[in-house]
């Protein structure tokens, strides 16, 4: 018999699932503008440059006002359920001042005035070279970083209770399983903003791109309520309990000289942010980056493909390749087991068929995630009972260069043939969006066996912060070298993207060089990388 709610399996997955849809939906709205570039350069004037700078902006205060840290604190003092809470009001806020800055309502508005003609120079932050905007820069760009800005604090700081909940939720039971599976689901997030933020910019035939970010809006109210809803369950559980809420140590300063001074968690760290920085930041212009090198025919306006309902259709197909790949994982019988295997593998030629037929670069790249959903729990599972992980983190760095290179080089030579692109595309992302998978499953748990027990809350914060100055620089830098590489070339669907693909690839030969490096380290010392986390 069930003691707390904790015992009871039921309980345990529908508080991850609570936490889980919270994160699906940051997610998305964190993509929300991702496969419209080019309606944003179109209908709000925002070039290559003002794109990557209002992207870059979500994690500015993270890395810059280290706010990140202070999340860390605030979770150490509040607990879970209040920074849950919290995060998803600071996350609705942002959202909220994202919309309004790309809507009808803000053109012309005394506030667009004040946006122009001010925060074109930032004392100190120009001198560096670091300000999150620029002289020139589209006031709607502007004001939407402000938004992305606070959306972006309450996103990191979700993203570290979330994995704190699942700690509180699963010690001692399927732990690695739990992280995988909240992984899996909010990796889903962005496979659907792919699809539906392009479908409700062009809703009706009228372009019209803050519907888009009002779609997102709607999402983070219904995140809200999933974490209202997550806060009365662990209230419950710990009045059953009797316990206090787990809290790691705080954050000292004292802690930085020994955790800075250890030379696994700068292997850790580096890795961390080589890794995130090649594939986060090539999320937000991959949709463009394939219209670029993609011969797309548009369908018949009369025709199905054309229709509004395909997007449906082709998105239940994405929810059954993922369910079933997911599921199969857990079957005990071959039979069930492979069976739903097959129907994944089905369903997921299915939608690639459709992605070819609609001809859209956005439902094309939303098989990035799919692979990943299926592979993220076997990984996991094989990390915990049969170890590698060094060895995973190397294959992913292979993997990851690989799939940037063939951007760079292959697809382009493609132009032109339409089958053979899209083949060539679908093919790479989903390879790419599997190396992905190899990250969570090994780079994490392995945190523990190479940094000292005591400090591995501050071990965390400190590499979240590492990991998130990559995600502020790397979107603004692919802006820059795009504008740069392209002088003279208007059209946004036009665009020559093997400079920014090569810098990207050359972030996954780091990424392999210190893999390889940490394998000789692991051997060296003995940490145990290689070995499985569950003793058999």
């Amino acid at each position: 018999m069930a003691t707390s709610l904790r015992d009871s399996a039921a309980m345990r997955w529908t508080a991850l699932l609570l936490l889980a849809l919270a994160m699906f939906c940051s997610y998305i709205f964190m993509d929300i503008l991702s496969p419209i570039k080019d309606l944003m350069q179109e209908t709000r004037g925002w070039d290559s440059l003002a794109f990557g700078t209002m992207q870059g902006s979500e994690v500015f205060l993270n890395v810059f006002a280290f706010f990140l840290i202070f999340a860390g604190i605030i979770l150490d003092k509040m607990g879970v359920r209040f920074t849950a809470v919290l995060s998803a009001a600071v996350m609705l806020v942002g959202a909220l001042i994202k919309w309004y800055a790309v809507s009808d309502a803000f053109i012309g508005s005394s506030l667009e005035t004040w946006f122009t003609n001010n925060l074109n120079y930032i004392p100190v932050f120009d001198e560096l070279g670091v300000s999150p905007f620029y002289e020139g820069m589209p006031a709607s760009a502007k004001f939407a970083a402000c938004g992305f800005m606070i959306f972006g604090c309450g996103c990191e700081m979700a993203g570290i209770t979330v994995s704190r909940g699942i700690v509180k939720w699963f010690k001692g039971r399927e732990m690695a399983l739990a992280m995988g599976s909240e992984m899996a689901l909010a990796r889903l997030g962005v496979a659907t903003v792919m699809i539906f933020s392009p479908f409700f910019a062009r809703l009706g035939g009228v372009v019209s791109v803050s519907r888009s970010v009002a779609f997102g809006v709607v999402l983070m109210c219904i995140a809200l309520i999933m974490t209202i809803v997550y806060f009365f369950m662990d209230k419950k559980l710990d009045e059953q309990t009797g316990e206090a809420e787990e809290k790691d140590d705080p954050f000292k300063i004292s802690d930085l000289g020994k955790i800075l001074t250890d030379s696994g968690f700068w292997l850790v760290a580096l890795l961390c942010v080589l890794y995130y920085s090649a594939i986060f930041p090539f999320q937000k212009y991959a949709v463009n980056m394939l219209q670029c090198n993609l011969t797309l025919t548009p369908p018949d306006a009369d025709s199905f493909w054309a229709s509004e309902s395909i997007t449906y259709v082709q998105y239940i197909i994405m929810l059954l390749v993922a369910a079933t790949g997911f599921a199969s994982n857990f079957q005990k019988k071959a039979a069930a087991k492979y069976g739903l295997l097959a129907v994944s593998i089905l369903s997921l030629i299915t939608y690639c068929y459709m992605g070819f037929m609609r001809q859209s670069a956005e439902s094309i790249f939303a098989v990035f995630p799919l692979l990943a959903v299926l592979i993220t729990p076997i990984l996991g599972s094989y990390v915990d009972h049969k170890g590698k992980a060094a060895t995973m983190l190397v294959l992913g760095s292979l993997l990851l260069i690989a799939c940037h290179l063939t951007f760079a080089f292959v697809l382009p030579a493609f132009k032109g043939n339409a089958v053979g692109g899209v083949v060539i595309a679908y093919l790479t992302i989903l390879v790419l969006g599997s190396s992905f998978s190899l990250v969570p499953a090994s780079l994490w748990p392995s945190v523990p066996k190479l940094v000292d027990a005591k400090v591995i809350g501050s071990a965390y914060a400190l590499i979240f912060w590492i990991q998130n100055i990559g995600l502020w620089l790397f979107p603004l830098l692919i802006g820059k070298v795009l504008d740069s590489t392209n002088e003279g070339v208007t059209d946004p669907t036009q665009l020559n993207y093997t400079a920014p693909l090569v810098m990207l690839a050359s972030l996954g030969v780091a990424a392999l060089v210190l893999g390889l490096v940490l394998k000789v380290v692991d051997k060296k010392k003995g940490l145990g990388l290689e070995e499985p986390n569950i003793k058999e």
